[in-house]
């Protein structure tokens, strides 16, 4: 079955095999995307092309930090000139620096808000654009999380970038659905990635006392979320627009 077959998808953030981007590009690929996949690190997403092609998929790859607009002009126009367009954006990077509210430095609460909330804007703006230009709709998934829907201690930088994600998603999706543009947002709980293993090293008894409230009592897996952007992005999705998939094996159920 190839879902994505002819389509051609951006993912950022996509520098670890172990991440929530890598596994989402491995997906698109599988199923037939043509996959753009961008990071700060070249390495990063060089070897996640590299198995991407190992398995005949098709990977292209561009150093980028989501938070310079000029990198995203210069981006979606090497899509274009390659490939044709852009059919599917995930907006995937991020960051998070969790600690309490009188702990956080003014330097860590922007960062945290262009890395995950700037970033979004930009990406979506210049997508949307030239999605408009091609006239053939598309579809967006910007990443946001459980923590831009409940209260979850240490995140209130990290918080109110996703929360802005969530909302912002769902404005550009009522400014677009007459051009079939889908805008949507995935919200990852306890997912298994490099984050978290940073998060765990910071917090090591908050980590544990949240994973050990999760409903199903594990932590997900990137393909968890990987497989909710493959729905979003494949014409499976087609009359879903503005809502949120929550993948945290029930923990915003309490």
């Amino acid at each position: 079955m190839a879902r994505m077959n002819g389509k051609v998808a951006l993912i950022t953030g996509a520098g670890s095999m172990n991440g929530l981007g890598g596994a989402t590009a491995m997906r698109f690929a599988e199923e037939g995307a043509t996959v753009w996949l961008t990071d700060l690190r070249s390495d990063g997403i060089e070897a996640v092309a590299t198995a991407i092609e190992a398995r005949n998929g098709h990977a292209r790859t561009m150093v980028q930090d989501v938070t310079k607009e000029d990198g995203w002009d210069e981006l979606i126009d090497a899509m274009v000139e390659r490939d044709g367009g852009i059919d599917a954006l995930v907006n995937n990077a991020g960051i998070a620096v969790l600690r309490p509210i009188e702990a956080f430095a003014t330097d860590d609460w922007h960062r945290q808000l262009r890395v995950n909330l700037d970033s979004v804007f930009f990406g979506s703006r210049r997508a949307i654009a030239r999605m408009r230009e091609q006239g053939r709709g598309g579809a967006i998934i910007n990443i946001s999380s459980v923590a831009g829907i409940v209260g979850v201690p240490y995140c209130s930088a990290y918080a109110a970038a996703k929360g802005g994600v969530r909302i912002m998603s769902k404005v550009l999706a009522v400014e677009c659905a007459r051009d079939g543009i889908r805008v949507n947002t995935v919200h990852p709980g306890m997912i298994e990635t490099d984050m978290q293993i940073v998060a765990r090293r910071d917090n090591p008894d908050n980590f544990d006392k949240v994973v050990g409230s999760i409903p199903m009592g594990r932590m997900g897996e990137p393909l968890d979320i990987a497989n909710a952007n493959l729905f979003l992005a494949s014409d499976e999705g087609r009359y879903v627009t503005g809502t949120e998939i929550i993948v945290d094996g029930g923990m915003t159920a309490q």
